[in-house]
């Protein structure tokens, strides 16, 4: 059992906050500052739109090339893996529902280090996708507006930071109707391509066949191996789907909404996944798409039609947005939790009447503008090269979700911590599986030398953590955020 200070900045007036490990619902909301005030029709959809972003819309096209039909397979075996990280973090919701809740599980069941590592690796990655996002969403902006990108950049940029900072009621509707335009753009491919399929209209109605999925070269044309070179890019496709862990502690009822919200991800999966995929390659032969180009446009134009192009723009766009403002939240958050477990600059703690994080959320932000200004400055590699860590980081959050709940059901078992209303089925195997999913995807990142300066990345990280840590607990080597007995708030 651990106690964690709290400064006036966090709205306690130096109140402490205790919080046993075997506690269930410890450390919550209100005793943190935060507002429930997401309800189930806001976490439905931030759960849906975290399984769709530009990974689909763009990055398909590239795992088309690279595997063909057998795309979908790598989709359908991955997402298995995807809901089981879910149920793992589910049970561990139910056990504790917290804000920043991957690091305070690793940090109570693995280690003071694992939660410091955690709760700073998810923070850069979604700050290093927010930096990419915005700029992307300038560029998208282009296509209707002949402006220079850094003043899209610079209002996309301000307009969620005011969002943010207002209400994590906005938020959630802004997130709402983000997720709602991927929904509808992602059915509304679905539709067309079933009515090209039996009633034969458009171009492509003469030559539209599901045979298209075995036809040319077979279901996988550039045999298994191809198939597993694009696990990387479908488990990029993945990542924010763990979004909803983070919104716990503002949900309304988490006890009801968390595992709604969790249960179905496989339906998400099979629909806007395995379903898109299937419909677009039963239209549009797989030799057609080329990496870079959206499998949507590239659908449409086969289809002829034109108008495609500027839905599919319009719909990338909001899949930009949605993915910063998603950043925009986490962020602070992350950063609120380190700070209150003194594992970052006290600061961070301060909250808003509203009950948002103001500085560590403005922090962010100010670094989302930077990489606005480092993609102006120095267009092409040198970016890219910081873009490529997104994926190893937003993994990482998935590794210590999977290595928590193992702790946590060892424990749990034992009897030694409470017992979640909303068990894992298959647990600890489903997670010991998942985990050597996620290593042999990791292995197959540094066979491809596209993926590779990832792993490069990572010790560099990993190795500013270690000093960053050992600077902090030379400051305090009693603090209760240093011990693994007293580790987290829970």
């Amino acid at each position: 059992m651990t106690s964690v200070q709290v400064g006036k900045d966090d709205g306690h007036d130096g109140e402490a906050v205790t919080a046993g490990a075997t506690t269930v619902g410890a450390a919550a909301p209100e005793e943190q500052g935060y507002h429930r005030a997401l309800g189930a029709r806001q976490i439905q959809m931030i759960a849906i739109g975290g399984a769709i972003g530009t990974g689909l819309f763009l990055g398909a096209g590239k795992g088309i090339s690279k595997a063909g039909p057998s795309l979908i397979l790598a989709y359908a075996v991955a997402g298995v893996v995807i809901f089981f990280i879910m149920r793992a973090l589910g049970e561990l919701l139910m056990y504790r529902p917290v804000a920043g809740s991957f690091s305070d599980y690793a940090r109570e069941f693995i280690g003071p280090f694992a939660g410091f590592a955690t709760g700073w690796t998810y923070w850069l990655f979604w700050v290093v996708t927010g930096m990419t996002e915005v700029t992307a969403a300038a560029a998208y902006m282009t296509y209707w507006f002949d402006a220079p990108q850094w003043i899209s950049a610079l209002a996309f940029t301000i307009i969620l930071y005011a969002a943010n900072l207002i209400s994590v009621k906005l938020f959630g509707e802004l997130e709402f109707w983000f997720s709602m335009v991927k929904v509808t753009a992602i059915v509304g491919m679905i539709l067309i391509c079933a009515g090209i399929l039996t009633i034969g209209f458009s171009d492509a109605g003469d030559t539209a066949s599901v045979s298209l999925l075995w036809s040319d070269g077979g279901f996988f044309p550039k045999g298994i191996g191809g198939t597993l070179m694009t696990l990387q890019i479908v488990m990029f496709a993945f990542l924010a789907v763990e979004l909803v862990g983070v919104t716990a502690g503002e949900s309304k009822d988490p006890e009801k909404n968390l595992p709604k919200a969790i249960n179905t991800v496989p339906i998400r999966i099979a629909v806007f996944y395995i379903g898109a995929l299937i419909m677009i390659l039963s239209v549009v032969s797989w030799t057609n798409f080329q990496p870079g180009v959206s499998p949507f446009v590239a659908a449409f134009d086969e289809m002829g039609l034109q108008v495609g192009a500027a839905i599919v723009n319009f719909v990338v766009l909001t899949a930009a947005l949605s993915s910063c403002n998603s950043g925009m939240y986490s962020t602070g958050r992350m950063l609120r939790d380190l700070a209150l477990n003194s594992q970052g600059p006290k600061i961070f703690t301060r909250l808003t009447r509203n009950g948002t994080p103001l500085i560590g959320t403005t922090f962010s932000a100010g670094l989302m503008l930077i990489g606005v200004w480092i993609n102006y400055q120095w267009p092409g590699d040198a970016f890219n090269k910081i873009v490529s860590f997104a994926t190893i980081s937003g993994m990482w959050a998935w590794i210590m979700i999977l290595a928590s709940h193992i702790r946590y059901r060892a424990k749990a078992d034992r009897g030694e911590v409470a017992q979640s209303s909303f068990k894992a089925p298959g647990a600890p195997w489903t997670s010991w599986f998942a985990l050597a999913f996620i290593g042999m995807v990791i292995v197959l990142m540094g066979i491809d030398k596209d993926a590779r300066i990832s792993l490069y990345c990572a010790p560099v990280w990993a190795l500013g953590l270690a000093v960053a840590y050992l600077v902090l607990k030379k400051k305090d080597p009693q603090g209760a955020a240093f011990s693994k007995a007293g580790a987290g708030r829970g």
